[in-house]
């Protein structure tokens, strides 16, 4: 698909709130259970990781079957570290594993600090999130483990209630962590609003605004306002309560009906807005896709106050220029990468590219910013002899007619010299035809996208 048409797709589908449906693979949810250790301290859940604290952990991860420690999925994954809410177990935030898993996520859940007595530590809870994190990425090194080479660089730090307090400490004591999600996060003691001062790392808060449990004005918003980071968004979630992130828990629920009011969400409306924001977030933040940056921060969502430091995205076209073999860009940018036929090219990473004179195919730029990215124009040449397919009359008029079909079904996109679509379809065997009296006149390139896909010139004269 072309970049042009695939960036719109994924932005209609992101403002659809449904990014599950574009994962390059269909991903399932795959189980294990590891009991990592931490030699300097005691106590903790579990056994069997040697002597000192135990701390068992219930990881899901994308796998190609669902099942109890089935092999990971191909491909390298990012790693969210969840800390649950207080007096919750890690089982109530299903509905989070289930919906981010099949996204290309690893999460992880720490099962200490559950109890109600005794009462949980925070700062141990905080220890907890910050050791996993760093043995989860040993476990990638680990020719043994489920995960060993499945992990990228990426972790998050993410969590809930008490669990969204206990990140902030833990990502404020570890430089393993590359962002933070909190949903609906506890003020702690040691003190998270404290804690909160030394994040660099992206950050993001959703927050019910009739949650009473932890209002507010006491727990999110002095927790958000404390990060200094360049790049942070907080999403009020107008009507929305405190455990309504999670599934329906007895605990949380109890609490949250002494003191929560005027709650006008449902469970299901309150999940469905957090993954709207998580889901654009996250695959920017975590998965480095590009166009999620730009669909976080352009795609409002009904019900939701979003309020963001992040710096707003240059949508300034990127052109590419030919002169002679040498494709280039003016454009500044932390990074480039050039394309042919929607294939990166090896090693092409400068502001320009020397090129065959007379190549075949499309060539296009990806650039990166500090916050986004964007896909130049497209420079498209002729492949004269290796094509099997003749497209005529060219010049066309009303109708421009493709010989050599030998299967039908085939996609086409015609390309103006600006790199747009401007008209698409497919082509059926024993009806070649394409209906082109409404273009301009003007030169314009097909692509056939078959295996490998073909580029012809086609001018349009009417």
């Amino acid at each position: 698909m072309p970049y042009s048409l695939y960036k719109h797709f994924l932005l209609v589908i992101l403002g659809l709130c449904s990014i599950r449906l574009v994962v390059a693979q269909n991903l399932f949810v795959g189980h294990t259970t590891i009991t990592f250790n931490d030699p300097t301290r005691s106590g903790g859940v579990g056994s069997g990781a040697g002597p000192g604290r135990q701390i068992q952990t219930e990881i899901y991860y994308p796998a190609e079957v669902a099942g109890e420690n089935v092999a990971v999925a191909p491909g390298q994954f990012p790693v969210i570290v969840f800390g649950h809410g207080f007096a919750m177990n890690w089982d109530a935030y299903a509905n989070i594993w289930q919906a981010l898993v099949p996204a290309a996520k690893i999460m992880a859940f720490p099962r200490t600090e559950s109890s109600i007595f005794p009462s949980p530590s925070h700062a141990d809870f905080g220890l907890d999130l910050a050791l996993v994190a760093q043995k989860m990425s040993e476990q990638a090194q680990l020719s043994t483990s489920l995960f060993y080479e499945k992990l990228t660089d990426y972790t998050c730090a993410m969590g809930h209630s008490m669990g969204g307090g206990a990140a902030v400490l833990a990502a404020s004591q570890s430089n393993l962590f590359d962002c933070y999600v909190g949903l609906a996060p506890a003020e702690t003691s040691p003190s998270a609003i404290a804690a909160a001062a030394s994040l660099q790392i992206p950050s993001l808060i959703l927050s019910g605004s009739n949650d009473g449990v932890t209002p507010p004005a006491q727990h999110h918003i002095p927790i958000y306002d404390a990060i200094p980071h360049e790049c942070k968004s907080f999403a009020n979630l107008i009507g929305g309560g405190h455990c309504y992130f999670a599934n329906s828990n007895f605990n949380c629920d109890f609490g949250e009906s002494t003191a929560s009011n005027g709650i006008s969400l449902s469970r299901n409306q309150q999940q469905s807005m957090m993954y709207s924001q998580l889901f654009s977030w996250l695959c920017y933040f975590v998965n480095s896709s590009c166009t999620c940056y730009e669909a976080f921060m352009d795609y409002p969502v009904s019900g939701i106050d979003l309020t963001t430091t992040c710096p707003a995205f240059d949508s300034n076209p990127v052109v590419i220029t030919q002169n002679g073999n040498i494709l280039s860009t003016t454009t500044q940018a932390n990074s480039f990468q050039w394309y042919l036929n929607d294939q990166a090219v090896g090693g092409a990473t400068n502001d320009s590219l020397i090129i065959d004179p007379n190549f075949s195919g499309a060539y296009s730029l990806l650039v990166t910013y500090d916050y986004g990215c964007a896909y130049s124009n497209v420079i498209v040449g002729l492949e004269e002899n290796t094509s099997a397919f003749r497209i005529i009359p060219n010049p066309a008029h009303i109708m421009l007619h493709i010989e050599g079909l030998i299967q039908s079904h085939i996609p086409y996109y015609l390309f103006n010299l600006e790199g747009r679509v401007v008209l698409s379809g497919t082509i059926e065997k024993g009806q070649d035809a394409i209906n082109i009296e409404n273009l301009k006149n003007g030169t314009y390139m097909l692509q056939l996208v078959t295996e490998p896909s073909s580029f012809h010139k086609v001018h349009i004269a009417h």
